[in-house]
């Protein structure tokens, strides 16, 4: 076991001459790790159920995902916290997510102890343990462990990964992302993306040509230097997008609907020895009619539609949905074959321990129909449908799009409900693949053990002889609360020493003990305007399962073995307790965010400002337009009647707006749902300096929940040149980003494409002036949302 106790002390001898002394190097000399110290490559998947990918029994084709399965281990009952955010923090400091303060995803931050979403730095991450003890560090694609405002150009960037111990970081700091416009950060910098979809651009292989940068220059430097990789591609979460052409692949794969897709996984699981061959399939509606003491009842997002209830048209749309979906995934598993490809031709393959998992159970966010754009779903308070219109669309850049939860429950066979839900199998049951040809003997097996994800690193610490213990950056370290099972990787008679694992998330709460689980039946918080969290948790009924036997959570044993669940309520108690899981939260979304505003800084700023080649801006300022009468004006000299380009860009489409010049002309757009409402100048522009404008004037809602309607004025130097009356205006999203000189996402008009960068003269700033007081909740709630997960 190697240990690092950090600086030691001068052991040399300093004279009055250097004749005479002798130096000592030991306390400032660069660590080193062992002679032949094996690399480490997580590779996490998002929103990935456990009966998706081919080496698990689903139906999507994931050669790479196999090609380490066949070298490796199988995890046969993995789990991980439920949600984005919790996962990663317990699985790269090897404790519980509450304990490190990360009780749901960062942007839901509540202000107590395990609720903060800062892990501190007495719980250190696996980058910075490593960084100690002599291997280079790589982070790669998704992050999520830094509070939402302190992700822009300005932010403090303490819990950025370049602060918690990567050498390098190449991805994107939120929840989610545009896979053909992503917001980008490139170490400790915002970046434009570096191509356009037109240019064959998309984030998956963006993502791994980054990461085969970093290791080959990597090997050039430091060719004997171990390193560690912590690669998270944004696939498999929400915008599900991709190139028509891979979603092709899967043209007729699920035509016969999530109900049979759950039989078929199933089958083919048991086959793998994956489950063993009584599992029951989970009804598809297991709480259909529950309700609340005060009659509340089972959300209706989380209700799943049996297949043969939709009509010929709702399947086709549903089908391709999940074809997109499964091009998305073995379009990023092409991309990381390319990784293993590298490793390979360069001799590095068989000493790198390689883990892949997935961060969640598939996502049910889409709800009963799946979602065009789950922006305009949230924001606009009615659902955005997918229907045979868009189909051609699918993927594309002008989608956002999520599967229906029926897939969901497809993903997840033959487990009960989905993400977000701690308290069953859908939620925090994972694939979880185990490689290292040269350290383990094992290839192409299965391990019927329970873990979890606060396990994975304290595991590798024990492959790599890492104690952790001690100091990290001089900061004494808190216990690991994750349990090794290094020992069941080379002998699957191996026992663990792992007897117990709580959940909390969300509202729901699950504690597994020595093969048995209780959890309470209580939905996830609520997205639904005006519908409140269930709340009343004294209330909740709680079930009991012999999990070890009844793996999906079928036979209750609650009314049979009384003692058992009070034993086990009592024990999640005593855990929550110590981890820091209260209080329990199943807030709704919009009460969420009240909250969180109250006790965020000041957003009712009277003026925007946005300057041309800067970072694109994701700043709080960004999202504040929507409900607000507002003065948009870029100052700008133009030197050639030809001038044209993006004056300034907030969001897409179909909800976002430009101020742009085309064909000599100043144009305003604003998109709402995808309808263009366009004004533009009577006259062209003339050479010299200008102020160009357009003033919104909010004189009404609109049938939508957070929709407004006004009129707006296109003006030059105070003149106006233009207007519209009844321009309706939806949400814009903060998710997306703001830019001024250039657009940096899908362009919001059809008028020109993306980035579309001003030119024929000089662009100085832009300002947006408020003239009444925002309505800043509905503006957070797609930065607080479940698609920020």
């Amino acid at each position: 076991m190697t240990d690092f106790t950090g600086p030691t002390e001068f052991q040399g001898t300093i004279a009055e001459d250097i004749r005479d002394s002798e130096p000592d190097w030991a306390p400032w000399r660069t660590p080193s790790a062992p002679d032949g110290a094996p690399n480490v490559l997580y590779l996490l998947w998002d929103d990935t159920g456990i009966a998706t990918w081919d080496c698990y029994g689903g139906l999507v084709d994931m050669p790479n995902m196999k090609r380490i399965a066949d070298r490796g281990v199988r995890l046969t009952q993995f789990h991980t916290t439920a949600l984005c955010s919790p996962t990663r923090a317990a699985l790269l400091t090897g404790r519980n997510a509450t304990t490190v303060g990360v009780a749901a995803v960062v942007n839901m931050a509540q202000g107590f102890p395990g609720h903060h979403g800062r892990i501190p730095s007495e719980t250190a991450l696996m980058s910075e343990v490593l960084a100690e003890r002599g291997w280079s560090t790589y982070a790669v694609g998704k992050w999520h462990l830094a509070p939402p405002e302190e992700c822009h150009a300005a932010g403090a960037r303490r819990y950025w990964p370049l602060s918690r111990g990567f050498d390098r970081y190449y991805g994107f700091l939120d929840g989610m992302t545009d896979q053909w416009y992503p917001s980008l950060v490139s170490d400790s910098q915002p970046i434009d993306p570096p191509a356009t979809p037109e240019q064959g651009y998309h984030l998956s292989k963006d993502l791994a040509d980054r990461a085969i940068g970093f290791l080959r220059d990597h090997r050039s430097a430091a060719p004997d230097k171990p390193w560690f990789m912590y690669m998270c591609p944004g696939a498999g979460h929400s915008p599900h997008q991709v190139a028509a052409e891979w979603a092709d692949r899967y043209a007729g794969r699920f035509d016969m609907g999530y109900d049979r897709y759950r039989e078929i996984a199933l089958a083919n699981q048991k086959a793998q020895g994956l489950l063993p061959g009584d599992t029951e399939l989970s009804p598809i509606n297991p709480y259909a009619d529950c309700t609340n003491p005060d009659g509340l009842p089972w959300p209706e997002h989380d209700t799943v539609t049996p297949w043969d209830s939709l009509s010929e048209d709702e399947k086709r749309v549903s089908c391709r949905m999940a074809e997109v979906f499964a091009g998305f995934l073995s379009y990023t598993d092409a991309h990381i074959g390319r990784i293993l490809d590298h490793l390979e031709e360069t001799g590095q393959l068989d000493n790198t321990i390689i883990v892949v998992m997935s961060d969640n159970g598939a996502s049910g966010e889409g709800g009963p129909t799946g979602s065009l754009d789950e922006f305009v779903s949230l924001r606009a308070g009615r659902e955005s449908v997918p229907t045979l219109q868009k189909y051609d669309e699918f993927g594309g850049p002008g989608t956002r799009m999520n599967y229906s939860n029926g897939w969901a429950m497809a993903f997840n066979t033959p487990f009960k409900l989905f993400k977000r839900y701690a308290s069953h199998e859908g939620g925090i049951a994972d694939p979880c693949i185990i490689s290292w040809p040269r350290g383990l003997s094992t290839c192409g097996e299965v391990r019927d053990h329970y873990v979890h994800v606060s396990d994975i690193t304290p595991t590798v610490y024990d492959l790599l002889g890492i104690d952790p213990a001690g100091t990290v950056k001089g900061i004494p370290q808190k216990p690991l609360e994750g349990v090794s099972f290094a020992a069941v990787l080379h002998d699957s008679t191996a026992s663990t020493e792992k007897h117990t694992q709580f959940y909390s998330m969300l509202g729901t709460r699950g504690i597994w003990h020595d093969g048995w689980f209780a959890n309470t039946v209580h939905p996830t918080i609520s997205a639904v305007p005006h519908v409140p969290g269930w709340s009343q948790f004294d209330h909740d009924r709680w079930e009991l399962f012999h999990i070890a036997a009844d793996r999906s959570q079928i036979h209750d044993l609650a009314a049979d073995y009384p003692d058992k669940l009070d034993e086990l309520k009592a024990l999640w108690r005593e855990e929550a307790l110590r981890c820091n899981a209260y209080p329990l939260n199943d807030l709704s979304l919009f009460e969420l965010i009240a909250r969180w505003a109250a006790g965020a800084a000041d957003m009712s700023s009277q003026r925007a400002v946005f300057i041309p080649d800067t970072p694109a801006g994701r700043t709080p300022n960004g999202g504040l337009i929507r409900g607000r009468s507002f003065a948009l004006r870029a100052m700008v000299s133009i030197d050639s009647a030809d001038a044209e380009g993006v004056l300034f860009s907030q969001g897409s489409r179909p909800c976002g707006h430009a101020l742009y010049l085309a064909g000599g002309r100043l144009r305003y757009v604003c998109n709402f749902d995808g309808v263009e409402q366009t004004v533009t100048s009577s006259e062209p522009i003339k050479l010299g300096h200008s102020i160009f404008s357009a003033e919104f004037t909010r004189k009404g809602t609109g049938s939508g929940l957070f929709d407004v309607i006004g009129d707006v004025v296109l003006s030059v130097d105070g003149r106006a040149v233009g207007s519209l009356t009844g321009m309706q205006m939806t949400g814009f999203d903060p998710a997306q980003p703001v830019s001024a000189g250039r657009s940096v996402a899908y362009s919001v008009s059809g008028d020109y494409v993306s980035p579309n960068p001003f030119r024929g003269g000089v662009l100085d700033e832009v300002t947006i002036d408020f003239s009444e007081p925002g309505e800043q909740h509905p503006d957070a709630v797609v930065q607080l949302g479940f698609t920020s997960d």
